[in-house]
């Protein structure tokens, strides 16, 4: 399988400016990179006027950071208190639902 590298904003720069008025396949060979991947990157340009990558999401938080601050103040307030109890305390006080790895990972 072959490894996947991202190209860096300043070069990605570099690249859409050296385009300007000339073959896509001679700017891939100056920077040494597929034909495709400039090709790709001068169309993203064209449509978004950015060329920057964009942002990617992930995983939904299950909790806001002011809600974070909360549990680990609850946490520090009472140290003997477990990871599941914290979570039972945060159910109790918000009605949100949150696991004991949640909690730990705080």
């Amino acid at each position: 399988m072959s490894s996947r590298h991202h190209i860096h904003d300043f070069m990605r720069g570099r690249i859409i400016g050296n385009i300007e008025g000339r073959k896509i396949t001679d700017v891939a060979r100056e920077f040494d990179i597929a034909h495709s991947v400039v090709s790709r990157l001068w169309k993203s340009f064209k449509t978004t006027g950015m060329y920057s990558r964009r942002h990617r999401g992930g995983r939904v938080r299950s909790t806001t950071p002011a809600e974070d601050r909360y549990i680990v103040l609850s946490a520090k307030r009472n140290r003997r208190t477990t990871a599941q109890q914290v979570a039972n305390q945060f159910l109790a006080a918000s009605g949100k639902q949150i696991s004991r790895k949640t909690v730990a990972r705080l």
